[in-house]
Parts: structure tokens; sequence; C-alpha cells
């Protein structure tokens, strides 16, 4: 799928009016996915938001939480993926299961769903990396094409859910 400007340009204001309606943390980060999935559709959607300083990850939404919870948190890895998404604050994307296996544990669930391909979009603020939204789907479905759609529209209205989310309450 790929979105001309004009289209995007709408999604965009779409979102930034639902983005002000929020009064949860949920609800935020479901408009940000709302604008994503009108973009750049996949089978499975996440954010997860990270503690640098306690070193923990936390999976703060989900489009299918039966199989992946908005609940508690997991230790940060610092592997490949750590670096080129932390320590280069770049968009992590493997267009393979087998390419995925390499850095997330989970990589048989991902599997099961019927995913093959994910990219992790960092949401930085000021250099800081506040968390990601990732985005997975089957294999080779991140082609540069739809890399640069969400590079181009889904990093501000990233930021701007993250920061809204941070200052509102978590659940419905």
């Amino acid at each position: 799928m790929q979105a001309d400007n004009d289209s995007t340009l709408a999604e965009q204001q779409r979102f930034m009016k639902v983005l002000s309606l929020a009064r949860s943390e949920e609800a935020a980060f479901d408009a940000l996915y709302r604008l994503s999935d009108a973009l750049v559709a996949v089978r499975l959607w996440t954010v997860m938001t990270v503690d640098m300083q306690a070193g923990l990850a936390r999976r703060a939404y989900s489009n299918m939480p039966d199989a992946y919870p908005v609940s508690g948190t997991k230790p940060i890895v610092r592997n490949d993926w750590f670096e080129i998404v932390h320590g280069q604050h770049r968009s992590f994307v493997a267009n393979t299961l087998a390419e995925i296996a390499t850095v997330f544990p989970d990589h048989e669930l991902i599997g099961l769903l019927g995913c093959a391909s994910v990219m992790n979009l960092p949401v930085l603020r000021d250099g800081e990396l506040l968390g990601t939204v990732n985005l997975l789907d089957v294999e080779g479905h991140f082609t540069p094409d739809r890399v640069r759609i969400c590079h181009d529209a889904l990093t501000e209205p990233a930021l701007a859910a993250m920061l809204v989310a941070m200052n509102l309450p978590r659940g419905a």
C-alpha cells in the first residue's frame, strides 16, 4: 500500500484531532495505530516504551492483546537490535523470520501469527530513546517504499503520541 501526499496529510490531521481527545495511554497509542494502519497496514502492531535507567521495556499497546498482551516489563537486551535502534537511532528492519530469530527470542510466536518481517521505528526525544513502534507482517513486507512511508509519515506522530501518553493514565 502506497500512501500519496494528500491522503497522508488527511490521515495525519485526523490523527492529531483524535490524539487531542485522548484521555488514556491506550487511546493515544490507538490513534497512532489507526494512522499507521491507514498508511501501511500490518498484521501485528505494538508500542514498547523504555526506561533506560531501570533497563526495562514495557509493551504499552498491542493490536493483538491475546498474543501480545499489554502487561509487565522485560529487561532490555543489549544485542545487535539494541545497537541499531538505541545506539544508532535507526529503524531495525528484517524481512525474514530467520533474520528476526537472530534478535528476538519470541520469533516462533511471531511466525505462528503469520509474521516473518518486522520494522521497529525508534521514538526519540532530544536524542533519547523513549520507545519503539513495532510493525510486523508477512515475509518481505518492508520494502524500501514502505519503510520510507513509515519514516516520513509516522516519526513525528509517534513522538506526539508518546509524549501525550506519558502524561495520561494507563488503560481505557
